[in-house]
C-alpha cells in the first residue's frame, strides 16, 4: 500500500481546517495524501488560499471551513481557540473538533504548561465554548515536521497516535482518521485527560529541545528482565 492509497479501505472524511499555519498545512497534506476532502479556512482570504494551493485542497472562510464535513482541525493558536469555538459554535454543532493546540510559552528552564493541567485543558475551553460539538485532542505531540512523512514508521512500527476523545463518535472518528493515515491510533481517556496530553507534549518538546529524546525513556515494562504481566 502506497502512501496515495494509505484510505483505499476506508471511507474519505470531508475535514475543514481552522487556520493557515505549519500544523494546518502538514495536517492538510496529510490528509489530502490519505485520500480525504480538505478545505482550509482563514480570516486572510489570501492565506488560505495560499496553504490550499499548498496542499492541493479547497480554500475559503473560517466559517465555511467549519461547515464544509464531520471532522474539523482547531489549528490556531492557543489564545485563540477557545473564542474562534465560541463564535463558530452553532456550525460546529453535532461536529467533532480536532484540538492539535499545545498551550506552551518560554520558561527560565525550558517550555511550561500554560494552563493549569489536570482537568484544564485548551481541549476542555474548546468544548466548554462549543457545547454541541464532540472534541477529541490530538495530533498534538509530534512536530509538524512528523505529519509531512509519506507513512510515518519508526523502528519497523507505524506511528502511535495518541488522544483523547469527549465521546464515543468522537472517539471513533479520530481512530479512523488516524488509520487512514497509515498510524496506530492510541487511545488515552475521555476528555478529562487532555490536560495530561498537553503536558506530556510540553514535556517532550523540552527534551528535544535540549537535544533529549523522549521515546528513550519510555520503554515498556514489559522489556524489562524478569517482567511479568501484572495488572497496575
Amino acid at each position: 500500500m502506497t502512501s496515495h492509497d494509505a484510505n483505499t479501505e476506508g471511507t474519505s472524511m470531508r475535514i475543514g481546517i481552522l487556520g493557515t499555519g505549519s500544523m494546518a498545512t502538514a495536517l492538510g497534506g496529510a490528509w489530502v495524501r490519505a485520500g480525504h476532502q480538505v478545505l482550509v479556512g482563514g480570516r486572510n482570504a489570501e492565506a488560505a488560499a495560499t496553504t490550499a494551493a499548498r496542499i492541493g485542497s479547497a480554500g475559503g472562510s473560517l466559517a465555511e471551513a467549519a461547515a464544509w464535513g464531520e471532522a474539523v482541525l482547531m489549528a490556531v493558536p492557543v489564545d485563540i481557540a477557545p473564542g474562534l469555538a465560541r463564535e463558530l459554535a452553532p456550525v460546529l454543532a453535532g461536529r467533532t473538533v480536532l484540538d492539535c493546540t499545545v498551550p506552551m510559552a518560554s520558561g527560565p528552564d525550558g517550555p511550561v504548561l500554560t494552563t493549569a493541567g489536570g482537568m484544564d485543558s485548551v481541549a476542555a475551553r474548546i468544548a466548554a465554548a462549543a457545547p454541541d460539538a464532540a472534541v477529541a485532542k490530538v495530533f498534538g505531540i509530534c512536530h509538524e515536521s512528523i505529519w509531512t512523512l509519506p507513512r510515518p514508521v519508526f523502528e519497523g512500527a507505524p506511528l502511535a497516535v495518541p488522544f483523547c476523545a469527549g465521546n464515543p463518535a468522537a472517539e471513533a472518528l479520530t481512530e479512523e482518521l488516524i488509520t487512514s493515515m497509515g498510524c496506530s491510533p492510541l487511545p488515552c481517556g475521555g476528555l478529562s485527560r487532555a490536560g495530561l496530553l498537553e503536558a506530556a507534549a510540553v514535556l517532550a518538546i523540552g527534551m528535544w529541545w535540549s537535544g533529549g529524546e523522549a521515546r528513550h525513556c519510555l520503554p515498556s515494562p514489559a522489556l524489562a528482565p524478569g517482567a511479568v504481566d501484572d495488572e497496575p
